[in-house]
């Protein structure tokens, strides 16, 4: 099966210390994954080297069949899609929606210097009716809601025809019902067959939701454990990466994640 990703023992130095070590990561087209762990388990790192932004010390990396050493990294980013906050952070708010869609093409976020054609404009606008946020067109981003906001960024990044795309934390800031909103869409865009291979990092497991088979547990820079979703949201595995004592129940096929030792220490 062809290879999304394919990390070989990798590790990587900053400054004298180990911020990732001993990595084995594959993943195959089509395959739709959840990224799992605590602040400081090297989630950042992971995908800043699967962008190419940081090379391996040790190890080998593979992006989209292209061997890191033997590749343009430039273009190679042009397949991959990333929404995170701090894309968010750049976006000039005054800007109409789709403008932030269509600038995805350009790998801007905004059009300032570029002239949009109007298969540019008809294709920004399919893919924010497949987003369910079409309803914004003509309004600028500042009037967005977050969800909404969150729905634009995600068909900015689709809007380059990815082969890869990392939905960093994307829930972040928005309300309980925001975030099923957006979760729906997200699995709803996920299950069709064009779809490109999805990498959806949190913090919290009810967002892993069942188009995503596999989930990869990060901590202290390493691997945990991955493989199929069931496998990984149990409570034995979390306890003992998070060192904590967790229960995990299910409901809905998705997992939910109760603390049981609060105040105990």
């Amino acid at each position: 099966m062809e290879q999304v990703i394919n990390m070989n023992n990798v590790s990587w130095r900053r400054e004298g210390k180990e911020i990732l070590h001993n990595i084995d990561w594959h993943v195959n087209k089509q395959e739709h994954w959840a990224v799992l762990g605590l602040n400081g388990a090297g989630k950042t790192s992971l995908l800043n080297m699967v962008n190419g932004y940081i090379w391996p010390t040790t190890g080998e990396v593979s992006v989209l069949g292209n061997r890191f050493g033997n590749t343009d990294i430039h273009s190679l980013r042009k397949s991959i899609g990333w929404v995170s906050a701090s894309l968010g952070q750049r976006v000039n708010e005054r800007h109409p929606s789709e403008e932030i869609v269509i600038s995805g093409k350009y790998a801007s976020v905004g059009l300032v210097f570029e002239e949009p054609t109007e298969a540019d404009k008809e294709k920004a606008y399919n893919i924010m009716k497949q987003m369910l946020v079409d309803h914004v067109i003509g309004k600028t981003y500042a009037k967005c809601s977050q969800g909404e906001r969150q729905k634009i960024l995600i068909a900015r990044a689709l809007m380059a025809d990815p082969e890869l795309l990392i939905l960093d934390e994307p829930t972040t800031g928005l309300d309980f019902i925001s975030r099923e909103d957006l979760l729906a869409t997200i699995e709803e865009f996920a299950r069709k067959p064009d779809a490109p291979t999805m990498i959806f990092v949190t913090h919290h497991i009810e967002e892993i939701l069942p188009i995503f088979s596999h989930t990869l547990l990060l901590g202290n820079g390493t691997v945990y454990a991955q493989g199929e979703r069931e496998n990984m949201l149990t409570g034995e595995k979390l306890s003992a990466l998070y060192r904590r004592n967790i229960r995990v129940s299910w409901e809905g096929n998705r997992a939910w994640m109760s603390l049981l030792d609060v105040g105990v220490y």
